[in-house]
């Protein structure tokens, strides 16, 4: 290979040179540094002026004056804007001032709801270490993180934060946890080696160390290779910069009735000039009717209406462990269609557990799960309870505790202590009979861990005693003897064919394989401070052992629940494949498991055709993340993404709904639009359901807003058309008072609506459909049209018979109130029958409905609420024309449903 050395001011690329198939040789001259040495004091401040900080770019905050201004680029902002301003022109103050206020109001919720999030580049750059350990001109020194440069030589060890990527040239037994980059549950075991080509995930670089990661065991060196922008971590960072959040469908569907309810207005107005100029009306009295019908055709209260719904949502969903960040998002769950579901501590414990326990002779099986002491050590009727000798080694080569039910120390050996415990062994006890004299630490080429401890043996001679834990092929492979049933006995070839047999069919199910084993040595020819590796020969194995991160009780029944809703979840873990598939059946997720590598190597098409049979991809890249979030909205589905590492950033950010653990990263939190507090799968299936619950109720304010709107419109047309009132069929204020007094009162009773049978079982509504279905349609035309012609031919009425049209707009006001009531329970359902007791079985709807029929009563009957609104009195027999108005619109709207149920079962 030529070695290619850098040039002042150039900084070489980490992908682009590949450094983990270089030997740690090669890559120090390719930085032209020495190791022993380090840089120089002039060339690192020469590629610190060049290159900038090991920092990543903030993301400018947004000045509060301009995220304010943003909050007035909705449709419904700007019509509200528009008409607030013509009202001004023709000095209707009072009904200028109210939209205005409106508008502030819609505006300053919509800014304090994107205050509660942080910006996820500046997570990041929160997250860099502050310091670093280097060698500069031949001596070690602490400096900024930032100050590090490509080249530098910097020493980690355990407690470190690793401050930029970077080669690793020397390993002593060096652990990393990468859990928050790659998705691994374990910390990555770091050595010295070169790796072939092509580009493995930054999981598979076991050559390679990362930014922002923490060192777990051991200690290293390593040559940095890039800084800032230039690292993982950066990318990820780019990647977020370059990802656009979703527009949730319910502001979508607000903008479309926003857009059509303008169009049809405007098209009104049109009318109404051109037929009241050929009646030669006055033009101020046109704009009067004008600015009516404007008010008239905006749903003014909607956008505070569906402000409190969505807000008293989440406060819901918070009290259950799901903290929405942004009010959207509560609407956005009830579309979701596909969750894509992180494995290890959202769908399992984060916690390992050992469930088997093997040795020569017997087969144990162990209760409880994660580091709780909870369970028993069981065993088959007449095999041996005892089990101490089987499990000594992982108690005395172990440097892990257990404090209050959590482990200080490596996870795996914390499970371990764990066991111990469960078998009654009393660790502290077992360590202070066994003083260690000697520790040969784990190392992944030879994959185990060994210490020496002083000891008696049987005959009761002064030994020295070797402890082995480690991978079950690296222990097994250096055994000479087996302890079965307290005996010795020959590491044969069928003792070594069933423990391979075993550790295989235990890899299958998901388990992670360990073995123990001992050796007793002469005290005289042990050194210390030899070659400990060499003594770790003709070992006695004394058990194997089966762990796993088991899932969570209540993830299997929300499964369940999520697949009952039509809902796929899937599984994607940076853990391998074979384990993500054992978790997969046991929580009945169905589907193949496949690679996140392989996944993106196929064809778009490939990927379109297969997506659906897919339950788990394992080893996934943050890319492979958000390209599975795109091919699933590719197929039209509306995708949850959970995730709490860096890596998931991305693809939070990506998803329609990106849902981020409670204990995971700021990155992944501030990313996200959902925030688990307990980390659990469950708690994502009931925000679903309530997400449900809300956007149902919504959609049935929506139908009773449309159906308000649409009778407005037709009302005001057919009055400009047929001359009736002079075009003016309800004057402002009684506009305002239908907009905010009834409408909005039935708007919080139905958004606060119990929720409808069944709910959970209909599939979700599918990606891009409109709320504004046709049976929709269909039932508000005909239920506004049939409105409209009572209003109208009531006003008629008044002017014929009594001879006043105030009088008629009086009684037709009030019809209006009382019809809107029967709109109201009929929105409920669109095919449902009213006429049933579960009519009155939401508290909230009958108490609006019985306030709204005393207010339809003395809006007429009051002075004040005359003087007000600009009614007229009206004796009893004309209350029961508006009356019977109402009547004829339930007998009407029943008539409809029940020819909709009979066509639907036909």
């Amino acid at each position: 290979m030529t070695v290619r050395s850098v040039s002042p001011g150039e900084q070489p690329q980490a992908a682009e040179d590949a450094w983990y198939t270089r030997d740690p040789d090669e890559v120090a001259a390719a930085f032209g540094v020495d190791p022993a040495v380090g840089l120089s004091a002039a060339r690192a401040a020469e590629l610190l002026a060049a290159h900038g900080p090991n920092a990543l770019p903030a993301e400018k905050r947004t000045p509060t004056w301009q995220r304010f201004l943003r909050q007035y680029r909705s449709y419904m902002q700007l019509v509200l804007l528009a008409a607030a301003v013509v009202s001004l022109l023709i000095q209707e103050w009072t009904t200028a001032i109210l939209l205005i206020v409106l508008t502030l109001l819609n505006a300053v919720i919509g800014l304090r709801q994107e205050g509660k999030a942080e910006s996820a580049m500046n997570a990041l750059q929160s997250m860099m270490k502050a310091s670093a350990r280097v060698r500069r001109d031949g001596r070690e020194a602490e400096i900024p993180a930032e100050q590090l440069v490509v080249g530098d030589i910097v020493l980690i060890t355990a407690g470190d934060q690793v401050a930029a990527d970077g080669r690793v040239i020397e390993a002593s037994a060096l652990q990393i946890d990468e859990s928050a980059l790659t998705g691994e549950s374990v910390p990555a075991a770091k050595d010295t080696g070169t790796l072939p080509a092509p580009l493995p995930a930054p999981g598979d670089r076991t050559c390679m160390a990362f930014m922002n990661t923490p060192v777990t065991h051991g200690s290293g060196v390593l040559v940095v290779t890039a800084t800032g922008a230039g690292t993982e971590v950066g990318k990820i960072s780019g990647m977020l910069s370059a990802t656009e959040k979703e527009v949730p469908p319910l502001t979508k569907e607000l903008d479309t009735l926003t857009l059509w309810i303008t169009g049809a207005a405007g098209l009104t107005m049109i009318v109404m000039f051109a037929l009241g100029r050929q009646r030669d009306q006055a033009w101020d009295v046109l704009f009067v009717s004008a600015v009516s019908l404007a008010i008239a055709a905006i749903p003014e209260a909607l956008p505070t209406v569906t402000q409190a719904i969505l807000s008293v949502g989440s406060l819901n969903l918070a009290e259950r462990n799901a903290i929405v960040k942004e009010l959207p998002s509560v609407e956005t769950l009830a579309f979701t269609s596909a969750i894509n579901s992180d494995k290890t501590g959202t769908l399992t414990m984060n916690e390992v557990t050992v469930v088997e326990v093997l040795t020569p002779a017997d087969r144990y099986t162990v209760s409880g799960t994660g580091y709780g002491l909870e369970g028993k050590v069981h065993h088959a009727a007449g095999t041996s309870a005892a089990i101490e000798d089987a499990i000594l080694p992982y108690v005395v080569a172990s440097d892990a505790k257990l404090v209050d039910g959590k482990v200080v120390g490596d996870p795996t050996e914390g499970a371990l202590l764990v066991l111990a415990h469960k078998a009654g062994l009393d660790v502290d006890g077992t360590r202070a009979a066994f003083p260690r004299l000697a520790t040969l630490p784990f190392d992944p080429t030879y994959k185990l861990m060994a210490t020496f401890h002083s000891a008696v043996d049987s005959s009761g001679r002064q030994v020295v005693r070797c402890f082995v834990k480690g991978a079950a092929p690296a222990v097994t492979s250096r055994a000479a003897t087996a302890l079965a049933a307290g005996e010795s006995v020959p590491w044969d070839a069928e003792l070594a064919g069933r423990a391979e047999a075993q550790t295989l069919r235990m890899g299958g199910e998901g388990l992670r394989v360990m073995a123990a084993a001992t050796r007793e040595l002469d005290p005289d020819g042990f050194d210390p401070d030899g070659d400990l590796l060499g003594y770790v020969t003709g070992l006695c194995m004394t058990s194997l052992v089966g762990m796993v991160d088991p899932p969570r009780e209540e993830a299997k029944a929300a499964v369940a629940g999520a697949q009952e809703g039509h809902i796929r979840v899937r599984m994607v873990t940076g853990d391998d494949v074979v384990t993500g598939a054992a978790i997969a059946r046991q929580l009945g997720i169905p589907g193949e498991a496949v690679l996140g590598a392989d996944f993106a190597a196929m064809s778009e098409e490939e990927q379109l055709a297969r997506i659906d049979g897919i339950g788990v991809v394992g080893r996934v890249a943050p890319e492979h993340k958000v390209l599975l979030a795109n091919t699933l909205k590719k197929k039209g589905d509306v995708v949850a993404m959970t995730g709490d590492g860096v890596n998931d950033a991305p693809a939070i950010k990506a998803a329609d709904i990106g849902i981020a653990m409670g204990s995971g990263t700021d990155v992944a939190k501030n990313a996200g639009r959902m925030i688990l507090s307990d980390d659990n799968f469950a708690t994502i299936v009931y925000a679903v359901e309530q997400g449900r619950r809300i956007y149902d109720n919504l959609t049935k304010y929506i139908r009773f807003v449309l159906l308000l709107l649409v009778t407005f419109v037709v009302t005001f047309l057919g009055a400009t058309v047929f001359n009736i009132a002079a075009g003016e069929p309800f004057t402002p204020p009684q506009v305002l008072w239908i907009h905010f007094v009834v409408n909005a009162s039935f708007g919080f009773a139905l958004g606060f609506d119990r929720e409808s049978p069944g709910l959970m079982r209909r599939r979700p509504r599918p990606r891009g459909e409109s709320v504004l279905t046709r049976p929709v349609l269909v039932t508000v035309g005909l239920a506004g049209l049939a409105i409209t012609v009572v209003l109208l031919g009531l006003i008629k009425l008044g002017e014929a018979h009594y001879g006043s049209t105030a009088t008629g707009q009086s009684i037709a006001f009030t019809a209006f109130a009382l019809c809107l009531i029967v709109a109201a329970f009929e929105c409920r359902s669109e095919t449902d029958s009213v006429l049933t007791t579960t009519t009155f079985d939401s508290k909230q709807m009958n108490w609006v409905a019985l306030a709204q029929f005393v207010l339809a009563v003395m809006v007429t009957q009051m002075d004040g609420f005359r003087r007000l609104l600009g009614t007229t009195e009206i004796d009893a027999r004309q209350f029961g024309w508006a009356l019977l108005a109402a009547v004829a619109l339930l007998l009407l709207w029943e008539l409809g449903k029940l020819a909709a149920r009979r066509s639907r079962r036909t």
